[in-house]
């Protein structure tokens, strides 16, 4: 995003977008010893399914994704859903233009200083 908040780069860009999974794609209310995944949450369910028709790419953005025990749970999860096989990742790189996480703090550019929506 730009400092003015507008989604010019999302729009512009082929690059993708990141979702993470628990407490962002579905409820988390704690760790579960068998890796089990919450519910989908509605909204950004949604969301991602209309990302997806606009043929834009989206990554699970996981730290479930170090455990390789996790991606098959995640996998399940996903085609449960209704998503398709999505890559499934903890890494960035320069493709990506946007996470969506319930963890993030979103900072204006070269500031560190958090981005207020006006």
């Amino acid at each position: 995003m730009r400092r003015d908040g507008s989604r010019e780069r999302l729009i512009m860009s082929k690059g993708w977008i990141g979702v993470d999974l628990d407490g962002t794609l579905a409820e988390y209310h704690g760790w579960i010893e068998d890796g089990s995944i919450g519910i989908p949450i509605p909204t950004m369910l949604k969301r991602v399914k209309i990302w997806l028709l606009e043929n834009k790419q989206v990554k699970i953005f996981t730290a479930r994704a170090q455990y390789a025990s996790q991606i098959p749970i995640i996998k399940k999860w996903l085609k449960d859903n209704g998503l398709p096989d999505l890559e499934i990742t903890n890494v960035k790189d320069m493709d990506m233009i946007e996470l969506w996480d319930d963890r993030c703090v979103q900072v204006v550019p070269n500031t560190g200083m958090p981005y207020v929506p006006r």
